[in-house]
């Protein structure tokens, strides 16, 4: 029986979702070892109480960063990725690019289990260390051409402080990176605080963004790239009639296509004159 505390439990709502998504005949995301996993693990999903507009909102959300991930790695070369919190997500098999050094990082927990289903090898590798922490960073090679960072449901776990000075570990390690994570609003984070599945797992939301230019002023070598919305993309182009229209009409409100979005930055080395 799988055994996760609170914040670590929250990584059983994606997983579950991809599993269901990828039973479908027409999925949006399709992951083998989401299905592997889920019929494997000892775990009641059902005790989560995850509503079905949750399932879809974390496949999107996974969609959506593997499609700018792929797109990275196409256009980058010798690009090296490291995926904080990773939980037991498997982007690096789903995009399949023999090019990338790939490295997951979370909990020794965590890692514990993903290792009786995913392998190392020369080019993907497993971190057992809190992304908090500062020792894990010294896996990761210098002198890179190109670093992506990738946080998918993590930051909100994290205060402002730890996640400040989390960059500033990976920074000072890799110089130049760019940056993917997605973020609650403020007025969102408070609510969903209250979601049946955050409950039940006694997690605590501790942050939430005011504005996208918020980064920039934690870092001045920060830099804005790209704001993707749930409420308006391709993936949702997808969906029955139905669902699109829900989704284009939050498109109107500011207050909710801001709660839950995607932000890209490159966070660069300071030129020194």
């Amino acid at each position: 029986m799988i055994r996760l505390e609170k914040e670590k439990e929250t990584l059983l709502i994606p997983l579950y979702g991809k599993a269901l998504e990828s039973r479908k005949k027409s999925a949006l995301l399709f992951d083998e070892k989401a299905l592997e996993i889920v019929q494997t693990i000892d775990y009641d999903f059902s005790s989560l109480k995850i509503p079905g507009k949750t399932h879809m909102m974390l496949c999107l959300r996974a969609k959506l960063m593997d499609n700018f991930t792929g797109r990275f790695l196409e256009r980058t070369s010798n690009p090296v990725v490291i995926h904080l919190g990773c939980g037991l997500d498997s982007r690096y098999h789903r995009l399949a690019n023999p090019q990338v050094l790939w490295f997951d990082v979370d909990y020794q927990e965590v890692i514990d289990i993903k290792r009786a289903f995913f392998n190392e090898t020369e080019k993907y590798h497993l971190v057992a260390s809190s992304v908090t922490e500062s020792q894990w960073i010294e896996k990761i090679p210098k002198g890179a051409e190109n670093y992506l960072v990738i946080a998918e449901g993590l930051f909100m776990y994290l205060w402002e402080e730890e996640i400040k000075r989390t960059l500033q570990i990976i920074k000072r390690r890799t110089g130049t990176f760019t940056l993917i994570f997605d973020a609650f609003s403020i007025y969102a984070s408070g609510k969903v605080q209250h979601h049946p599945s955050i409950r039940k797992t006694s997690a605590n939301i501790r942050w939430g963004i005011r504005h996208s230019a918020e980064l920039t002023a934690w870092d001045a070598d920060c830099q804005l790239l790209e704001e993707i919305y749930f409420t308006s993309n391709t993936e949702i182009r997808k969906m029955d009639i139905c669902t699109r229209l829900i989704f284009q009409l939050a498109h109107l409100f500011p207050k909710a296509r801001e709660a839950h979005r995607i932000l890209v930055y490159r966070i660069c080395q300071p030129e020194i004159n």
